[in-house]
């Protein structure tokens, strides 16, 4: 089941880029960014088949993933990237919004969404999302910032050798859009801080060192009863908060929790794989 789903979701994708490539950017010559942007450029000079390019150019980035980020998420960049290219054959290119400045703005939206919800069920769409992937595993960066910083060299060279900065200008906006999605979407970077006062301190704390996450225990006393009380303290991120939910209403429902976004982890903080 959790299969099918992920094929259906990277299907749905698939098809946000495929449109906002077809319907908003490629009328009117405009740029997603990275290697997608690499193959517009040479097929609006060249006019050659964009989404042959787009798939050549990807080949050496999905063989770096697949050393770097491994299987599972290359096998689901792997179906991103035949969909795309699938869809992009077979849905027609032409304008929906006659101004550029809404092609930008559309088609930044839609790109964003169907690259934020693949990366969100642990692939990417390819080309600069494995770079970007594999970078913000290294190194605690927002993914859409990294996206839109690789993109700009992508964006100068459309405005030098088109020598129209029109189109780098709104080729930029909707780079910078679909990176502000993919970060609204994509949210493995951001930290938070639970503090739960719990009865039942040792079975979960047997499952939450299953997660993994490192945990605090910490005896406190409520200043009110004067009882004592456990306060387990963990460190984790918004994308894995779900689950420690789940976990905590499940061993304990009356648990106290306590949930705050954290700015900034010191030391060592486990990234995900």
């Amino acid at each position: 089941m959790k299969n099918a789903l992920d094929v259906f979701v990277t299907l749905v994708g698939a098809l946000l880029v495929a449109v906002g490539f077809n319907m908003f950017l490629i009328p009117h010559q405009l740029l997603s960014g990275g290697v997608s942007g690499i193959a517009m450029i040479i097929g609006y000079f060249t006019n050659w088949n964009i989404s042959f390019l787009y798939l050549v150019f990807n080949l050496p980035l999905l063989f770096w993933g697949l050393i770097k980020l491994g299987r599972r998420f290359i096998i689901i960049s792997v179906l991103s990237v035949i969909l795309t290219v699938w869809l992009m054959q077979i849905i027609p290119t032409g304008y929906v919004a006659q101004a550029p400045i809404l092609g930008a703005v559309f088609g930044g939206v839609l790109i964003g969404i169907g690259s934020g919800i693949t990366l969100r069920i642990g692939g990417s769409s390819a080309g600069f999302d494995i770079v970007g992937s594999i970078l913000t595993r290294t190194y605690d960066f927002p993914l859409g910032t990294v996206l839109s910083a690789l993109n700009g060299v992508v964006i100068i060279a459309l405005g030098y050798f088109k020598q129209n900065w029109d189109l780098a200008l709104y080729s930029m906006l909707a780079i910078y859009i679909s990176g502000k999605v993919v970060d609204s979407i994509h949210i493995r970077h951001v930290k938070v801080t639970a503090f739960i006062v719990t009865k039942q301190k040792d079975e979960l704390l047997k499952r939450l060192l299953l997660i993994p996450r490192g945990v605090t225990l910490v005896k406190t006393e409520g200043a009110y009863t004067n009882q004592q009380h456990d306060m387990l303290m963990t460190v984790t991120t918004r994308y894995e908060l779900v689950e420690l939910k789940r976990i905590i209403k499940d061993i304990d429902p009356k648990a106290f929790v306590n949930i705050v976004e954290t700015v900034g982890v010191l030391g060592e903080f486990r990234k995900l794989k």
